[in-house]
């Protein structure tokens, strides 16, 4: 997955499509990503201990990586992987597909 933690993105597709906004938490197994206050949804929360009341929760849902794309300055840009360096010392480093920039 191109995408990390902390990356800026932006929704591409579904009822969030337009905005943008951080990478909270990513789920490698799935190939989703959750960003900071999009595909809210409310769930209920039981109360901890007795004499407590429960609540409703606002949470961020996971949202597929193929409907958000990277940003980069303000633009969606697509990313890619680039090797850099020689033999022991080979990095895989991200770029921006358009610009060859790394990211």
């Amino acid at each position: 997955m191109k995408i990390r933690k902390g990356d800026t993105v932006k929704v591409i597709a579904g009822k969030e499509k337009g905005k943008t906004g951080t990478v909270f938490l990513t789920f490698q197994e799935t190939d989703q990503v959750v960003i900071e206050g999009l595909n809210v949804a409310k769930r209920h929360q039981k109360n901890k201990r007795t004499r407590s009341q429960g609540q409703i929760v606002e949470k961020s849902m996971p949202i597929h990586v193929s409907n958000v794309a990277l940003m980069e300055g303000d633009k969606p840009v697509r990313a890619g992987y680039v090797f850099e360096g020689e033999g022991e010392k080979r990095k895989k480093v991200r770029v921006a597909r358009p610009s060859g920039k790394k990211i």
